[in-house]
Parts: structure tokens; sequence; C-alpha cells
């Protein structure tokens, strides 16, 4: 039996690459989407192996013009049928705010990080000739449930992303579900000392931070609930249930 496909954008690092791992070691085939090139890193790319995956990597600059039909229409032509997962894991995050934010920041944000993954979804939609319905998953951020008025073109990018989960559902309903899943504080790049983080963890609910595998535990319970529609899942220690002034960077701090 031909394994199905799994196309996830942004997927070859970080808690995109986690997400590819866990579809990976469920048996998918994979279509891994890079922003300037496709390359997985080290520890998916053992994972790739061991778990025999047929993958192929597909470089798309999600700023271009058309690129959604183009990258729907270069992994149907790869493999010989259009994708039965689409996880929308690439996005931009910027600093801005109510003092700097200007239109071009705005629109970059609105156009990666909420049309790109709309339109990939209707492509699909329109795309899949199989009679199983496939299965979407927007990557969002939980700050959608209680935002900040930091990185405020993200912020509205992700809320817009978020408030499409539903209405694609029922506008999709024949051939695809979708779902939304809602990260809190998971990779850090430096920016945050050892002992902010042990202060930010103690904020949480559950006094725990998330991980990258729990965040793909979720995008894989969601790819395999079929009958599960319209829904965000959010992956946080709880943060989204408690309201934060400032995003966690500024948090935390002695």
């Amino acid at each position: 039996m031909t394994a199905p496909l799994a196309l996830v954008t942004g997927g070859v690092r970080r808690v995109g690459a986690a997400i590819s791992g866990k579809l990976a070691q469920a048996g998918y085939d994979l279509a891994l989407h890079g922003h300037s090139d496709a390359e997985p890193e080290d520890e998916l790319l053992e994972t790739l192996k061991l778990a025999s995956t047929e993958w192929h990597g597909f470089v798309a600059n999600f700023e271009d013009t058309g690129s959604a039909s183009t990258l729907i229409a270069a992994v149907t032509n790869h493999f010989g049928r259009a994708p039965d997962v689409l996880v929308n894991s690439a996005s931009i995050f910027g600093q801005d705010s109510l003092s700097n934010l200007d239109a071009d920041m705005l629109e970059k944000h609105m156009s990666v990080n909420m049309m790109l993954p709309v339109l990939l979804t209707i492509e699909l939609a329109n795309t899949r000739k199989s009679a199983d319905r496939g299965c979407v998953v927007h990557i969002l951020d939980q700050r959608v449930r209680n935002p900040n008025h930091d990185q405020l073109s993200y912020t509205l990018s992700k809320q817009a992303l978020s408030e499409s989960v539903r209405t694609l559902a029922l506008t999709c309903a024949k051939t695809m579900r979708v779902n939304g899943v809602a990260p809190g504080l998971t990779l850090t790049a430096g920016e945050y000392g050892e002992e902010q983080l042990k202060n930010i963890t103690a904020m949480m609910p559950l006094d725990q931070l998330p991980s990258p595998d729990d965040i793909a535990d979720a995008v894989l319970y969601l790819v395999q609930a079929a009958v599960v529609t319209g829904q965000t899942i959010c992956v946080d220690g709880g943060a989204n249930l408690k309201s934060f002034d400032r995003d966690f960077v500024h948090l935390g701090k002695n």
C-alpha cells in the first residue's frame, strides 16, 4: 500500500522538524518545505533514515506571488499524488510594536503567516481527488487567546490564522479537516537566561514549558482524529489560561 503523504512547511528545522519526525515515525511519506533550503537538520535526517521514509525537499519563498499553488503542484508532481496532510508550520516573527509598526511589516506577516497557510489549504482542497478526507493543521501561538502588545504584526497575523480554523473547517469539510495547535514558549535562541527560563516556567499553571515533541504529539493526534475539525489545542503548560502583559522574553528577569 502507498503510504500517506504529509507536506510540512518549515518542516526541516526546529519545531517543524519535530513534527516531520513524528509523522515519519507514524509511517507518512514527507514533502519537506524550506524557505531557502530544504536540507533536514541532523536529528530529523537520522529519523527519516531509521523510518525508511520516502521524502523530498521543496524550496519556496512564501513572499513570492503564487507560491502556494506552485508548491502544491510541485509536491503533487513529484509524488504522483496530492498530500493527505498539510501542516502549516512556517512563519516569520518580527519585533514591531505600536510605535514602529508599518504597512510593509504588517503586510509581510499577514502574507506569510496567514494568507499562505489559507491559500495552501484551499489549493490542496481543490487538488485532492481521494475519497478520504485530508487534514490540515495550522501552527498558531498561545497568545491568540490572551494577546499582549509585543510583536504586533506577528500577533495580528496569528490571530487571523487562528480565526480561519473554524471557517476553513466548514468551507473545506467535504475534502479536508482543519484544526490548529497553539504552542507556548518552546525553543529559544539564546535570548533567555537560565534563571529567566526557570522563573517563566514557574509562571505556568503546570510549572512546565512544552517541548517540540509535545507539539508534534498534538499535531499527530489531530492528523489521526478522523472526526475532529475546527478545533485548536493549546500546548503551552497552561499559559493560555493566564494573561501576561508582555511577551515572555520581557518576563522573569531579576
